[in-house]
């Protein structure tokens, strides 16, 4: 009877130890795969978010650090939707903005043109206008021409009788007062004082 009940014993020791042992292997391939992860952590660091800048990442051992990293990554995919938005904006308004410039560009060059026109027009009509009261001028009589140089200021006479004839305007100049006639010709001579000469 006491060789079966110390077999027994031996049995219960051999089942007690193998016991430990499968708990041991167990605890040394859990601490070696903790090791190795960390292991791997140290050498190949993860960049950290702009937001988390500052603050040591932490491993996540239970289900509220869980909770606060997806808190924090949803968070980071907030912020960067809203910036994505904000240049999207940003980009609509430039986009607007260029077409209004384009437009007032546009209107502006319309409107330079218009008054390229209307300035080519004036000068014509002005030129015309000259031209035609020139002519009127040489048409009436000597002296009733004269009479109305007399009253003119010696530059705007002097410029009309640059453009007569120069039998017409002889005999203007000729019906006007020696001190007129004599002012209308230093202005009609000081047009041309400056104009080149050949030689």
């Amino acid at each position: 009877m006491t060789k079966p009940s110390a077999q027994k014993k031996l049995r219960k020791r051999r089942g007690s130890l193998s016991l430990v042992a499968v708990f041991l292997f167990a605890s040394a391939a859990i601490r070696i795969g903790t090791e190795a992860g960390q292991a791997v952590a140290r050498e190949a660091p993860l960049e950290e978010a702009p937001e988390l800048s500052g603050q040591r990442l932490q491993s996540c051992e239970t289900r509220e650090d869980l909770e606060k990293m997806l808190d924090m990554f949803a968070q980071r995919d907030t912020a960067l939707r809203q910036q994505e938005e904000a240049i999207n904006m940003r980009s609509v308004a430039i986009s607007l903005a260029d077409e209004k410039i384009d437009a007032k560009l546009e209107e502006l060059k319309r409107a330079e043109d218009s008054l390229r026109e209307m300035v080519a027009y004036a000068s014509t009509a002005a030129e015309k206008d000259i031209s035609r009261l020139t002519e009127v001028y040489e048409t009436m009589k000597p002296k009733e021409a004269a009479a109305l140089f007399e009253e003119m200021a010696p530059e705007f006479a002097a410029g009309f009788l640059g453009r007569m004839r120069p039998e017409a305007a002889a005999g203007i100049m000729a019906g006007l007062s020696p001190q007129v006639a004599y002012t209308v010709s230093v202005v009609l001579a000081g047009r041309n004082a400056n104009a080149p000469k050949n030689k």
